[in-house]
């Protein structure tokens, strides 16, 4: 036996008393590890293990999510952030709109060339959630995931393509039901997602809403 061995063994002893073996088993293997859920947790951003951005999303949604997008497509984003910049490494066009400036100018120092950053102040009902209404059948995805989430849903329809998706964010929240009625309205369908997010230690609920013919051929 050698003296890693020897030490290791009565460290073991002592976490098992304390109930904190599993919790050592999680930091060393398994999905929270892999996802790089406490590297997120400890730098407090949303990023994977190799600390490259992720979307503040379900992790359940992510893996769903990257295994379908294609570079040809083009992202609609509310809310703005380590999820803007996944986006852009993956499609070819990500607009997105913010409302608060400090983040807003954060994200513009990063200079990613397929990305046009709107800041618009929030008003709810203005022009923040209305920007989406500039483009017509233009988005194969559009992400509600910043503020005013209900009036963004109602003004995104007309921006997406035939096959387009719409992801909500925090889905399982009562302050959208309106938001997902009205999806449902027009023709829509709901997949949820739920599980971790990274940073925090609570369960989430990220939800794809589609229609027959849509870009994830779900």
């Amino acid at each position: 036996m050698n003296a890693l061995s020897i030490f290791k063994q009565p460290a073991i002893r002592i976490l098992k008393l304390l109930d904190l073996y599993s919790l050592y088993l999680l930091k060393k293997a398994g999905p929270l590890y892999e996802d790089g859920w406490f590297r997120s947790y400890r730098e407090q951003a949303s990023i994977d293990a190799g600390g490259k951005p992720l979307p503040w999303i379900t992790y359940p949604a992510i893996e769903f999510i990257k295994k379908r997008v294609i570079p040809g497509m083009s992202i609609f984003e509310y809310g703005s952030g380590g999820s803007t910049i996944w986006w852009a490494n993956l499609v070819s066009h990500v607009v997105s709109v913010e409302h608060d400036r400090e983040w807003f100018e954060r994200l513009t120092a990063k200079e990613c060339a397929n990305v046009d950053l709107f800041q618009i102040d929030l008003i709810y009902g203005g022009e923040y959630s209305k920007k989406i209404a500039c483009y017509n059948n233009q988005f194969d995805i559009v992400v509600v995931d910043g503020r005013d989430r209900v009036n963004c849903i109602k003004n995104s329809l007309g921006a997406l393509t035939e096959s387009g998706v719409v992801i909500l964010d925090n889905s399982d929240r009562g302050q959208y039901a309106e938001g997902i009625a009205y999806l449902f309205e027009h023709g829509f369908r709901k997949i949820e997602f739920v599980g971790f997010t990274p940073i925090v230690n609570l369960k989430s609920e990220t939800s794809i809403f589609y229609r027959s013919k849509n870009v994830f051929g779900i």
